[in-house]
């Protein structure tokens, strides 16, 4: 069914796409949890339907090739924030570990929320926070403390502790109703920010039949032999075991290995789908609500995730890698009034620029701190010749560094990392067609993929003779965006 903008198209009466002088959007910044494309089916998927994050893709603009500077919980977080890579803003981890040092952003670090309100916008945070520094720059807070729960969680309101019961992702959205409905007349921002579905994947009841009898097909790299990648190969604890299955007390018994790691693999699948369409329904509320007020004209609304997320590919689950599903993200802008439906651009967006393009739209003061770029210039259909043709990628997790003991803290038995899953800090560059990685822990070992050859990553041509140029380039163009973005 034609949405009334797309309808209005094909009569040959479409609305302006210029925003009228003086008139400032509402801001609607969505972000889940470890949320893959691999699960939206406006990004393909076939059996799990995410109908009301595909309006947002339809009736606005999807990013093919949207991608996180570091693929973990808080650092993203913060990077959206601030519009900076993680060693500028100082999240560079979790810090979740009790041998670390909570990491803060760093002070005198703006984001966008902050200059929004000095513009004169009303300002909120409903959901998920995973940030140790308290909400600023909101004139309302209710917050999730730490990664939080899924049923019966407390919150944070306005730096008060309280329970509230209930299923998170449906008391997220309550919240963010609550708000908007006292909001008033705008401008307004509400930063609406999901748990789900982050592990465990934990669906409401309502939802968690769904899926009984589907089959999920398993990725081409299940079965990953990480022939050519050492670093992939030593990843065991991010494999597919018993324990990342909720109900595995019944788990059937005399099955080969290959038939356990399916049946594993089809319990975590799902939940994570399960808990994704409890996302969708809350999202469809909340534009309901748009709807319903008259307000879906004048707001922008962008729809994210932290980072991508391994959903069996190479056999693994979790994030962290500079692999695709991990690096990918799912990335949606819709604001009718100055965006054409149906987009789709093939530029590469990254999480650096989701500050920068709502301030532009905002008419706010772009900080001179953030390093992305307004996005707004693809969404208007005008790509500068200058937009970028690779990106970096950081992940510092695990560096010795962070724990304050330095390199020492490996022969220690007591420390604990950041993290089980033993992923060593690496950075890379990636461009249309190559991707070099450089784990600079681990000596001169690096992997280079060519995505065109090898979409799935499965072969390393490091080394090899034909690739040699390439590899060279490429370790050219890393420098020069570590120089770039002062990663150096």
């Amino acid at each position: 069914m034609l949405s009334r903008r797309q309808a209005l198209a094909a009569l040959g009466c479409a609305p302006a796409f210029a925003r009228p002088a003086g008139r400032r959007p509402n801001i609607l910044f969505v972000m889940t949890d470890d949320h893959s494309v691999a699960h939206l089916s406006c990004y393909g998927n076939k059996v799990v339907r995410t109908p009301n994050m595909d309006r947002i893709a339809s009736e606005g603009f999807r990013f093919r090739n949207a991608f996180c500077t570091n693929s973990l919980c808080a650092p993203a977080r913060a990077t959206c924030l601030t519009g900076t890579y993680s060693h500028v803003n100082g999240v560079l981890g979790n810090s979740e570990a009790k041998d670390t040092q909570p990491e803060k952003l760093k002070p005198g670090l703006t984001t966008w929320p902050e200059e929004l309100k000095r513009a004169g916008y009303k300002t909120a945070v409903v959901g998920k926070w995973h940030l140790t520094d308290q909400p600023r720059g909101f004139d309302y807070s209710c917050v999730l403390p730490g990664q939080g729960l899924y049923f019966d969680p407390d919150f944070i309101e306005n730096g008060e502790r309280k329970k509230f019961k209930g299923y998170a992702t449906d008391i997220t959205t309550d919240l963010a109703l609550k708000w908007l409905e006292s909001a008033g007349d705008g401008p307004w921002a509400l930063v609406y920010q999901h748990k789900a579905p982050h592990r465990p994947f934990t669906p409401a009841p309502r939802h968690s039949g769904l899926f009984k009898d589907a089959d999920f097909p398993t990725p081409p790299t299940f079965n990953d032999d990480y022939a050519t990648r050492r670093m992939a190969k030593e990843a065991e604890d991010m494999r597919f075991d018993i324990s990342v299955a909720p109900d595995y007390k019944d788990l059937p018994k005399n099955l080969s290995a290959d038939e356990k790691k399916r049946w594993v693999y089809q319990r975590f699948v799902k939940d994570h789908a399960r808990a994704t369409v409890g996302v969708d329904e809350n999202l469809g509320r909340v534009l309901d609500y748009l709807d319903r007020n008259k307000l879906t004209e004048d707001t922008v609304v962008l729809y994210t995730t932290d980072n991508g997320f391994f959903l069996g590919e190479h056999g693994w689950y979790d994030k962290r890698f500079m692999y695709e599903p991990a690096l990918r993200i799912p990335l949606m802008i819709r604001y009718p009034r100055a965006i054409k439906a149906g987009g789709l651009p093939d530029a590469f967006a990254l999480n650096i620029d989701f500050a920068p393009t709502i301030l532009d739209y905002a008419g706010a003061r772009i900080p001179p701190t953030m390093q992305g770029r307004s996005l707004r210039p693809l969404l208007e259909g005008k790509t500068p010749r200058d937009w970028r043709k690779s990106m970096l990628y950081t992940y510092y997790e695990n560096s010795w560094h962070l724990s304050g003991k330095g390199r020492e803290a490996l022969s220690d038995p007591s420390f604990e990392y950041f993290t089980p899953h033993r992923v060593p800090p690496h950075r890379g560059v990636r461009t249309e067609r190559y991707k070099l990685i450089e784990y600079h822990s681990e000596g001169d070992y690096h992997e280079l993929f060519d995505l065109k050859e090898d979409p799935n990553e499965l072969r390393n041509v490091y080394g090899e003779a034909a690739y040699a140029r390439i590899a060279s380039d490429l370790k050219k163009e890393l420098r020069r965006l570590q120089e770039q973005y002062r990663a150096t």
